[in-house]
């Protein structure tokens, strides 16, 4: 494993919500590598997009709180101004935003945005800097750089956007990179192209990648780790292995079983009960998925939930994944196929 790029300590975001702060990232702690692909998983409304805007400090600053700390490289950068993450974000933090068509500039073409980030953060001359566009394109698959250089954003089929939102996030060589739901509305045959493509990237710089995302079965592939969110907290984390070949958490395993899969005969999915609970009427003692898992017991749940380590950097939090079984279905074990070519 190679040396830290980030680490989350104790992490909590909290956006203003009439006269009260309400956490959407509860207490978050977790480190990233160099030459690391970490996943965090989990529904719309569980904080994952939360917690990667918090990371590079995008949020609204008037309306957000945080506590804990984001250490890039040692350095806090909870505290920095921001034009000192300016400097940062682009440079050293780079993100790929969940839809390209909306990030992008309109108005510019996609040769001037990429090197908007290089005009911001290198020395490089007109020349030089159209070059390392021209290669920065090319790098990521796009077939006529030239062409591409000149033309605006409508232009480009969704999954050339996105890798036009690739190339503007790697220009400066960071050492993280965050993707935040990078396939969606790509078709499956795309999806496979981007993922496979932020690997690559990744096995040739060494750098580390935080992938978000709400579907389990896209990370199987590509990711080390996996994080599980569930409003607001990390309630499993562990090796791809652990997560698909031992799931434990309730949430995870649900997800999980969610999942169409060629090799089980079941007549319907799985769906699993309610919604993810809204920050301003979440209940914050407690198990928070004891709601949608009213069949298991009270006792089953902690009263004030943590993370136990079950195995080696495998983390579950409360105890109810000792009691957990689906309805009518006690004692099953789930089992998934995803990871044999890992």
């Amino acid at each position: 494993m190679g040396k830290p790029i980030l680490q989350l300590e104790n992490l909590t975001t909290s956006f203003q919500i009439g006269d009260e702060y309400h956490a959407a990232v509860d207490g978050v702690s977790f480190t990233v590598y160099e030459n690391e692909i970490v996943a965090v998983v989990g529904e719309s409304g569980c904080g994952k997009s939360a917690l990667a805007l918090s990371i590079m400090k995008l949020h609204n600053q008037k309306r957000t709180k945080f506590d804990g700390a984001i250490k890039y490289k040692e350095t806090n950068i909870v505290p920095l101004s921001e034009s000192h993450m300016n400097k940062i974000r682009g440079k050293d933090l780079g993100m790929i935003f969940q839809e390209p068509l909306t990030a992008l500039n309109p108005l510019m073409t996609i040769g001037k945005q990429i090197e908007e980030n290089l005009d911001f953060h290198t020395d490089l001359t007109k020349e030089q800097k159209k070059e390392r566009t021209l290669e920065l394109l090319a790098q990521v698959g796009i077939p006529y750089p030239e062409r591409t250089y000149k033309q605006y954003p409508h232009e480009l089929s969704g999954g050339m956007r996105q890798r036009a939102m690739i190339s503007i996030a790697i220009a400066c060589s960071p050492a993280l990179v965050i993707a935040d739901e990078p396939t969606t509305a790509l078709d499956v045959t795309i999806q496979a192209q981007i993922l496979d493509l932020l690997k690559s990237i990744q096995e040739k710089t060494q750098m580390g990648i935080i992938l978000i995302t709400h579907d389990l079965s896209v990370v199987a592939e590509v990711a080390d780790r996996i994080i599980v969110m569930y409003a607001g907290q990390v309630v499993e984390t562990g090796s791809v292995k652990d997560i698909f070949n031992k799931p434990l958490h309730p949430y995870t395993r649900s997800l999980l079983n969610s999942i169409p899969s060629a090799t089980t005969n079941k007549d319907r999915l799985h769906v699993i009960e309610g919604i993810v609970p809204s920050l301003a009427n979440m209940d914050r003692k407690g198990c928070r998925f004891k709601e949608r898992i009213s069949w298991i017991p009270d006792y089953a749940h902690e009263e004030s939930p943590q993370l136990h380590e079950v195995d080696k950097d495998h983390w579950v939090r409360c105890t109810c994944y000792k009691h957990f079984h689906f309805q009518g279905e006690e004692g099953e074990e789930i089992t998934h196929d995803f990871t044999q070519s890992k």
